[in-house]
């Protein structure tokens, strides 16, 4: 039955769609998807992508769900990150740590996102130093009205190398993190799991550098950034339209992760926490072994919702600048006068973000689930 629905809302859907495109056409109006294939003739600042004027519509919005994408899923790694510390911050003994991590909270979470983002880009944008005058908090890396400048591998295979480093890395903190619990319960004894796993991933992707050093294939070197009088060249760089949004969207959404964090915590039992304090555990084994592998049952499915939020807010990147996916469909709006198209296909993307989204976070969810006798 489910399946029978499903297709009769996408025969409903088509059939609207259909429709509505060919009223558009009998009035007159240009109408389809065909625009795609035109040349795009515009511009975009930046990308993961190389992208040229002369390119087609569909390559421009491939490049504006690229930085959609990539603002997304790195606001959703810092958000968790510092949520997390926040919702723990607020439960603390420490009057100091708890009446901060509150504060923040309080603060950040009753003043709108969009407000949010456009203060960011006024600090980045007006309030940081120029180019000749940059910044700079580590050797290589600068910080200015530009951007972010930092140093890159010189060889753009290099970044595949990386890639398998880390995935071999992962790997091997997942065989020795299983090894660390079998041997928890089976003896008692406590391995150490923090330093193990960036040992490894820091070695993993070591090796696949020197493996590729040694073929000839990635010459390990990097290129790093230089300040001269004028601007700052060499290595990589990120506008300051990424980092007001990237920061924005991270601070924001990292005060609604700590009250899910605070509340998840809450819910455990108190004589849980008694039982590992009889085992004696100190108390940040206590929460890591004991309180929040029993809390992530309540709070993956309030992240999940914060996850989808942080992803659609990001749509709000237009109101700095920042070439995301709503940027790309305005200005090709406006080029090509198809506004049901644009909107249709902005509308697809961030369904689809959401839906899989929710994929992702409800298989991860009916791992954690506590399951009772059968």
């Amino acid at each position: 039955m489910q399946l029978i629905v499903l297709v009769l809302i996408g025969l409903l859907v088509w059939w609207i769609m259909g429709n509505t495109l060919a009223n558009m056409r009998a009035r007159g109006a240009h109408a389809g998807f065909d625009f795609l294939l035109d040349p795009a003739g515009f511009e975009i600042s930046e990308g993961l992508f190389g992208y040229e004027s002369g390119q087609p519509f569909w390559r421009a919005f491939v490049v504006g769900l690229g930085n959609t994408l990539r603002v997304a899923l790195a606001s959703i790694v810092v958000c968790t990150v510092l949520g997390t510390l926040l919702g723990v911050g607020r439960l603390s003994r420490n009057f100091l740590v708890r009446s901060i991590c509150t504060g923040y909270v309080e603060l950040v979470r009753n003043v709108p996102v969009l407000l949010q983002l456009l203060m960011w880009y006024f600090v980045l944008s007006d309030m940081l130093p120029t180019s000749d005058e940059a910044l700079s908090p580590l050797p290589g890396i600068f910080l200015s009205k530009s951007g972010l400048a930092f140093p890159v591998p010189e060889s753009s295979l290099a970044w595949l190398y990386v890639a398998i480093g880390l995935v071999l890395g992962i790997l091997a903190s997942v065989l020795y993190l299983r090894h660390a619990g079998r041997t928890l319960y089976a003896t008692g004894r406590q391995l150490p799991r923090v330093w193990p796993v960036v040992v490894m991933l820091v070695v993993g992707v070591l090796l696949a550098c020197a493996f590729g050093a040694l073929i000839g294939h990635v010459p390990l070197t990097f290129d790093i950034p230089e300040k001269s009088e004028i601007n700052i060249s060499g290595g990589a760089a990120v506008t300051p339209e990424f980092l007001a949004v990237f920061l924005g969207l991270s601070t924001y959404t990292a005060a609604f992760v700590a009250e899910v964090v605070r509340a998840g915590v809450q819910s455990v039992q108190h004589g849980q926490l008694e039982a590992a304090r009889s085992l004696g555990l100190g108390r940040v084994q206590q929460l890591r072994l004991v309180i929040l592998p029993q809390a992530m049952r309540v709070i993956l499915p309030s992240l999940t919702n914060q996850y989808l939020n942080l992803t659609k807010n990001s749509s709000l990147a237009v109101a700095v600048g920042y070439p995301d996916l709503v940027s790309i469909a305005n200005t090709s709006l406006n080029q090509t006068g198809r506004a049901f198209e644009c909107v249709a296909i902005i509308m697809a993307v961030y369904i689809s973000l959401s839906l899989l989204t929710a994929l992702f976070m409800n298989r991860f969810n009916r791992r954690a689930v506590l399951r009772g006798r059968r």
